[in-house]
């Protein structure tokens, strides 16, 4: 029997996502030294091109991922976890963010992750992201990665 994964759009500061969120960054910490907390501080709750969502299986959250606003077409992907791999609990909440983001008008993706997280990479790169020149605040960071997606191609 399958476990069904359900996706669930929440405010990020609610305490009971809060906990996924922190063990989110221990494990952040402990793999690569850096919690990213720091890039997860200038969220616009009231933007209406936010979204941060959690994926719960029976009524246990297991995950969250979330998009803010780059620019007008363009989103970011931020704080994608999932706690138990293999279960296809970040593929689930990839895809909803992909589904949302065109409602919300983005044309496309951008996320940064670190060269040493070859794991994400790799899944990034399953899910149809390609390499792209660091932007933003990553621009001159050499231990980051930045990849983007065209949401055209899923129209």
């Amino acid at each position: 029997m399958t476990e069904k994964i359900s996706i669930k759009k929440v405010n990020p500061d609610d305490e009971k996502v809060l906990a996924i969120t922190e063990e989110l960054s221990e494990n952040l910490y402990l793999r690569f030294g850096s919690d990213g907390k720091n890039s997860f501080q200038d969220w616009q709750n009231n933007n209406s091109k936010f979204i941060f969502v959690v994926a719960e299986i029976n009524d246990e959250i297991v995950g969250c991922g979330a998009i803010r606003p780059i620019d007008e077409n363009t989103g970011e992907v931020k704080r994608m976890y999932s706690k138990f791999p293999g279960k296809k609990i970040g593929k689930t909440i990839l895809l909803f963010l992909e589904e949302k983001a065109v409602t919300l008008g983005y044309t496309d993706l951008v996320l940064e992750t670190r060269l040493k997280n070859e794991s994400a990479i790799q899944f990034y790169q399953k899910q149809g992201y390609k390499v792209i020149p660091n932007y933003g605040k990553y621009v001159d960071r050499p231990d980051a990665i930045c990849l983007e997606k065209s949401l055209n191609q899923n129209v």
